[in-house]
């Protein structure tokens, strides 16, 4: 995992992960007494049931005098406890370990001096390379380490929050006066590789005027996680209320007097155990204007946050989830208003449309009553993959000859079959 230019140099760099320790854990085979004289089924007998254990434990008791040194007992329970091997240590991390998307990857350096002589005036660099960038952990340029003794060190602490996936590289450079007042420069690098702790997968279905969505959550980890916070926040006009299978109504998140003092996590298993969260969105109240038309297709985000067994923490932020494009005309007034036209307007003839409607460019609309909606869809052609934004779509009212403020832009995933 490292690698140093060749050369021969006094300084050495020397990396440890600081991350919390693990469980020390002994799996041998241990027993209880009983089952060795008697079947599980001896206790369905009352009599057995009464007399027997006293007996046994009177043996037992016996059989652990502190002065037995031919450890005779040491495969026995001594409490329910022994069955799972642990041994009440904690074991320090061995290597670098794994690393996962969205935890501090926190690491302890030291440059240790293995030469017989004192070094001088020495700037230390550490940084992180990525595929795409590179991160300053430390630069002493302004303040030199002044000196190292013959067999001594130096010791600092770095710490970087992993937000990409792939591999990564810890360099550590050291630029050094040698013995002899030679200017010396020593590289080493130390890569590993961070990797994806939990994937969310999302469905999203619409019935009438309420979006549900559905997010399945994967460990894909060799330790459980504990799910501290998984929080869907909306986009702009919409609104989101987590459901719960032992609710018969959605949780009510407006007053602090409905919220949990305390939350218990959720546990995730590790090794593919999965959990899933169901959103109710609903787009906000509309406002007071005559005609208002709703368009949206980016929904929100979710917010992850989790710990290890020993509370390690880690947090994740998912991309934009995307919905289907829901349009919408409302009339906010109390007679009977329209028809209408919709239409997408050319902001420039010079300007390449991204997206373009399918058909006739203008969609005629029925009237709408007092305080009544009504829902429509656009057929669109889409020239280019990925996000793109539908941009000037309008509305006007045929019979009072009145154009409305435009939809606000909408943006859409295009993906080929």
């Amino acid at each position: 995992m490292s690698t140093t230019q060749q050369g021969t140099h006094s300084l050495a760099f020397r990396v440890m992960r600081l991350c919390k320790p693990s469980f020390h854990v002994e799996p041998p085979f241990r027993l209880d007494p009983a089952d060795l004289f008697v079947g599980e089924d001896i206790f369905d007998d009352p009599l057995a049931a009464a007399n027997l254990p006293p007996l046994l434990s009177s043996q037992l008791t016996k059989s652990m005098d502190s002065s037995d040194l031919t450890y005779g007992n040491r495969f026995l329970l001594h409490h329910p406890s022994d069955a799972m091997g642990f041994s009440g240590l904690l074991l320090l991390p061995q290597s670098f370990g794994a690393i996962y998307l969205g935890e501090t990857f926190c690491s302890y350096i030291s440059i240790n001096n293995n030469s017989n002589f004192e070094v001088r005036d020495i700037i230390i660099k550490a940084e992180i390379q990525t595929e795409r960038q590179r991160i300053l952990l430390l630069d002493t340029s302004k303040s030199p380490v002044e000196s190292v003794r013959a067999g001594g060190r130096y010791d600092f602490i770095v710490e970087h929050d992993v937000k990409e996936l792939g591999a990564h590289t810890l360099v550590c450079t050291a630029l050094y006066n040698d013995n002899d007042g030679e200017r010396k420069y020593l590289p080493q690098f130390f890569k590993f590789v961070v990797a994806n702790p939990l994937s969310v997968r999302t469905k999203v279905r619409t019935v009438k005027e309420t979006t549900y969505l559905e997010a399945c959550i994967e460990n894909h980890t060799k330790s459980n996680l504990y799910m501290d916070q998984v929080e869907f926040e909306p986009a702009p006009h919409w609104s989101a209320t987590v459901l719960k299978a032992d609710e018969l109504h959605p949780a009510d998140n407006s007053s602090t007097g409905g919220r949990e003092i305390f939350k218990p996590p959720i546990l995730i298993r590790s090794g593919g155990g999965i959990h899933n969260y169901l959103y109710q969105l609903k787009l906000a109240s509309p406002d007071s204007a005559q005609m208002k038309v709703e368009g949206t297709n980016i929904l929100g985000k979710l917010q992850i946050t989790w710990r290890t067994n020993l509370g390690e923490p880690g947090r994740l932020q998912t991309q934009q989830i995307l919905g289907t494009v829901h349009l919408n005309l409302t009339n906010h007034t109390d007679r009977e208003l329209g028809p209408f036209e919709v239409r997408l307007s050319q902001n420039s003839a010079h300007e390449e449309k991204k997206v373009m409607i399918n058909g006739l460019q203008t969609m005629v609309l029925p009237q709408v009553e007092a305080f009544g909606s009504t829902d429509f869809h656009l057929s669109l052609i889409a020239t280019k993959l990925g996000v793109q934004r539908i941009t000037g779509i309008t509305v006007s009212d045929t019979t009072e000859k009145k154009t409305y403020d435009p939809l606000p832009d909408v943006e859409i995933f295009v993906e080929s079959d």
